[in-house]
């Protein structure tokens, strides 16, 4: 059974353009995200995947030039460039990670893959209850399931947010999930503000290219408590919410025609 991360990731993000190659500590924060996934233990191979928009081109030079797989697929339609990837690499299973957690822990990813191999499960994540620091998102599920999830999903938040669809039908399909004993979902350690990737940038500043995880992070933060200052007050999973409301949006037309 061949279980592959893709790794999403595109330049034009809104609140942050061409956040996903934004310099950490010297060097472009999507390789600092492939290689921590590449740290991971129960993945076989590690991909980034974006879409075929000339804007991101530089991201394909950046993988050509750093020797990571690539695979490009449609912009909008992320659940279609998921599901073209995960045929692409002959996937049996597919860990979803976006561009954005230059800070995940390899170790919590190893347990959302490990909670799902050792179940019977079609989709797990350590996100459809928040527990962990927003960042450090970890999400697998079967080929079979995306598939399905690519055939009956109709929203744009659907298709926009890959796995919206599979978690929001536990009637079709098995979901696990993986909780921290303590709950630390306040904590934001993602990217898509300026101030975001300022605190990214002072995490590595302390720890350099040596090896650390959440733990570690947990303790520099206690220590220095300024630094969870810089950007705190934002909203989880914004994007997806703007989504939501677009589909009502959408919905609202449709029956006012």
């Amino acid at each position: 059974m061949k279980t592959v991360a893709l790794i999403q990731a595109r330049m034009t993000s809104s609140r942050l353009p061409r956040k996903v190659l934004q310099d950490i500590a010297g060097c472009p924060m999507l390789l600092r995200v492939v290689d921590r996934v590449k740290q991971a233990k129960t993945i076989d191979i590690v991909a980034v995947i974006t879409s075929t928009h000339e804007s991101d081109d530089a991201i394909e030079q950046c993988c050509n030039e750093n020797d990571i797989e690539i695979f490009r697929g449609n912009l909008d339609d992320v659940l279609d460039r998921y599901y073209q990837a995960a045929k692409h690499f002959q996937a049996d299973n597919i860990v979803r990670i976006t561009a954005d957690c230059p800070l995940l822990d390899p170790a919590i990813s190893d347990l959302v893959v490990e909670t799902f191999k050792n179940g019977n499960y079609d989709y797990v994540s350590n996100t459809i209850e928040y527990t962990y620091p927003d960042g450090l998102d970890t999400e697998v599920f079967r080929y079979v399931t995306l598939e399905r999830a690519w055939q009956l999903a109709n929203l744009k938040s659907e298709r926009e947010h890959v796995t919206a669809y599979i978690y929001k039908h536990p009637e079709l399909f098995r979901l696990g999930t993986v909780k921290h004993s303590e709950d630390y979902s306040a904590l934001r350690w993602t990217v898509d503000t300026q101030t975001d990737l300022d605190f990214v940038r002072a995490v590595y500043a302390n720890f350099g290219d040596n090896r650390f995880g959440m733990k570690e992070v947990l303790k520099f933060i206690k220590e220095h408590p300024g630094v969870s200052s810089i950007n705190a007050g934002q909203l989880r999973n914004e994007g997806y919410q703007k989504s939501l409301a677009d589909d009502m949006a959408v919905n609202a037309n449709r029956k006012e025609k």
